[in-house]
């Protein structure tokens, strides 16, 4: 729990992967804030304050002390707040936890939106592939009904984007990119994670965002033609 004496704030827009991140790791630790939405056309005074070298979301501001960069921010908060931590305690496991986070940002995050948001077939493909590899390490390397096990835990939270996102834009642009098929540890461990009490709670609304991602590839082939 937060004390009077601090003051916890979230800068972030609703529908990004990187702030449901936090989202979900504020709650797990039980840590009240106050969320700022930022219109990220227009970006605030607040924001190119905060974050002028990047001016992206989240920014997670501590008694005025701003951390950016979702993984780092995570971090931060296991550290600063011991309660229902996320980072695992031994140091080897720790290293792995930051090593496979990092993977899934390295290797699918990007991968599997430009498998989506790409209209050239061949450079499409490539992305399909790319991302494609990289779930098949993710799935190998899963061994338990969570990557932290019975408990929700970093990579987890990191892999948010692989249980949500990948799904939603797999639907707009009619691909089968993560299915239970190809995928069955990772997509059982997908429907456990979304179902959590934590996770749900903290989850975008799926229409809205649907929508805005539909619009958002239906201008991109629009404009291949």
């Amino acid at each position: 729990m937060t004390t009077n004496q601090e003051e916890v704030k979230l800068l972030g827009a609703t529908g990004s992967p990187f702030v449901c991140r936090v989202q979900i790791a504020l709650k797990l630790k039980e840590i009240e804030y106050k969320f700022v939405e930022e219109n990220l056309v227009n970006k605030s005074e607040l924001l190119l304050k905060y974050n002028p070298i990047y001016k992206k979301v989240p920014v997670f501001v501590h008694n005025d002390k701003p951390i950016i960069e979702s993984l780092v921010i995570l971090e931060y908060i296991d550290e600063i707040w011991k309660q229902n931590p996320i980072l695992p305690s031994d140091p080897y496991q720790r290293s792995l936890a930051r090593f496979w986070s990092k993977f899934i940002d390295d290797k699918i995050v990007l991968a599997s939106s430009k498998s989506v948001f790409t209209i050239d077939e061949k450079e499409r493909e490539k992305h399909i592939e790319e991302s494609t590899e990289a779930l098949q390490i993710l799935e190998n390397e899963l061994k338990g009904k969570f990557f932290g096990g019975e408990e929700i835990n970093f990579v987890d939270i990191a892999a948010v984007f692989i249980a949500f996102w990948i799904p939603l834009v797999q639907d707009i642009a009619d691909l089968q990119l993560f299915t239970d098929e190809k995928f069955p540890k990772l997509y059982n461990w997908s429907q456990e994670f979304l179902n959590h009490p934590v996770v749900k709670q903290n989850l975008p609304p799926r229409d809205p965002l649907f929508a805005f991602f539909k619009a958002r590839y239906d201008g991109l082939l629009a404009a291949s033609k």
